[in-house]
């Protein structure tokens, strides 16, 4: 079995300008024959009044990556991330320390950690998924938030007391929390069932799943008086399937094996559908890097249309390997025409919830000739705030840490991007659509949101692609919630 990688993007240009808020300050430089590099205009303010004690976090810009590393080293500050394609190495120590790196050979330029504001977003205001749940009500009378399905997410994790996943009475809506234990193959006896508090996120070293979970389901939030966050469906239940450490899932199509034999039941005989409701969309954000052609013969293939035959739909992440049209980048168990198995490119929606964004330069492009590689919708996947735990290895490259609702969240809430962050956001949205029709197929769940996605323009242009218009790049537009629940029978609130 190949080995499958978590699909994410590689560091975005906003890392770089994104690091973590400290107190900032330093004391004037030491003299020194070696001229002394320039400072950003903040640092040199701070420099200027601090005492040499003082503890400061800057951005050494070397001529390489190696000079960088050796002034820091040399000034004894203490190396905290490196950016190895510019040369440049975050570090923290005293004011002193900072002066002295200036003087170092090869620093071109030192930067201030300045403190940011999160220029980034749910995603749910640009899918208008936040708009249909205060709008519409489903077929239950009740607010459109996915009430009634339970989401399955394979991932490496989720920790089910993070207060993304707090219900109204202070349980997790973690329903049905599950690690894999399998190294190969589709058997389901080495999926272990283990409590609902327990964070298997933090067991398996990642953080990609608890952001992932938190962007499909969410509770929704504004923290800090203007930050939204929460997924596209809160009032869903949440199924975690815990395959594998990190970047690497093992076991994965052991993971759909245990959706197939128990989506109807996910916590087991005896427990009602009300606490515990059926799964009808399964998330999967991974794959293989760099795409590849369709399997139709793979055990992976053979899962998904069987669950599509028994109602469940699949997303899958199209993949951050970009490209050009000219070769076929999608990850492979995506391309399957089989209606109700759907995958996801990434949009940018600029942090602002815009409609009129772009296509992600990373999310991979299926090739031009090719309609059954190209992706079937886009989702936002760029700079999607969601929760985390700035200790786990995937959380911390945002660099964007948001405080959560309790005086003890603490960072608890980042930005990371990728087509990782684009795929959940629909299966957020699949719950909603189950909840304004109950007995919706997989097939008109894809056609609806094939049929009323929105036309933004960037991009490839679309041309007819079966009954739908479509691109290599974005599928068939942007995922517009209102107009697919209405087409639903969505009633208003």
């Amino acid at each position: 079995m190949r080995s499958r990688r978590w699909t994410r993007s590689r560091r975005p240009w906003w890392i770089t300008a994104s690091a973590a808020v400290l107190i900032l300050a330093g004391a004037a430089p030491a003299q020194s024959a070696q001229p002394l590099a320039p400072v950003s205009e903040t640092l040199g303010a701070l420099l200027s009044t601090a005492s040499g004690a003082a503890p400061v976090t800057a951005l050494v810009h070397g001529t390489d990556l190696a000079a960088a590393e050796a002034a820091v080293r040399d000034a004894g500050l203490t190396p905290i991330t490196s950016f190895s394609r510019i040369g440049v190495v975050a570090a923290s120590g005293t004011a002193d320390e900072v002066a002295a790196v200036r003087s170092a050979p090869g620093v071109a330029y030192v930067e201030n950690n300045d403190p940011l504001r999160v220029h980034a977003s749910s995603g749910t205001a640009a899918t208008r998924s936040t708009e249909a749940r205060e709008t519409l009500t489903g077929a239950d009378g009740g607010a459109l938030d996915g009430s009634g399905v339970s989401v399955a997410v394979i991932d490496t994790g989720v920790d089910p007391t993070h207060p993304a996943f707090r219900g109204p009475d202070g349980t997790s809506r973690v329903v049905a929390n599950l690690k894999s234990l399998c190294l190969q193959g589709t058997d389901t006896g080495c999926i272990a069932k283990v409590p609902n508090t327990v964070d298997t996120d933090t067991l398996s070293l990642g953080g990609h799943g608890t952001h992932v979970t938190g962007i499909a389901a969410g509770n929704d939030l504004t923290l800090g008086g203007e930050t939204r966050v929460g997924g596209s469906a809160p009032g869903s239940k949440i199924v975690s399937l815990s395959t594998g450490a990190a970047l690497l899932v093992l076991g994965s199509d052991a993971a759909l094996n245990w959706v197939l034999e128990n989506h109807d039941a996910p916590c087991g005989e005896g427990v009602s559908a009300e606490d515990c409701p059926p799964i009808k969309v399964v998330n999967n954000s991974y794959g293989p890097g760099g795409g590849g052609g369709f399997d139709p013969n793979s055990a992976t293939v053979k899962l998904q249309r069987a669950l599509a035959a028994e109602g469940v739909v699949t997303v899958w992440a199209n993949g951050n390997d970009g490209g050009d049209g000219s070769g076929n980048l999608s990850n492979p168990p995506g391309q399957d025409p089989t209606p109700g198995i759907v995958s996801v490119a990434s949009y940018n929606d600029q942090g602002t919830g815009t409609r009129d964004g772009a296509v992600s330069e990373y999310s991979s492009r299926g090739a031009a000739g090719d309609q059954q590689s190209w992706p079937d919708l886009s989702a936002p996947g760029e700079n999607i705030v969601s929760s985390c735990r700035p200790y786990l290895p995937i959380c911390s490259t945002g660099l964007q840490p948001v405080n959560g609702p309790g005086p003890l969240d603490l960072g608890t809430y980042n930005v990371i991007s990728g087509t990782s962050m684009a795929a959940p956001q629909i299966a957020g949205i699949v719950a909603q659509l189950f909840q304004a029709k109950p007995g919706a197929t997989p097939e008109e769940i894809e056609h609806v949101l094939k049929s009323t996605a929105h036309k933004f323009v960037d991009g490839a242009p679309y041309e007819q692609a079966g009954q739908y218009t479509s691109s290599f790049d974005k599928g068939a537009g942007l995922v517009d919630v209102v107009a697919a629940t209405t087409a639903f029978g969505a009633a208003p609130a």
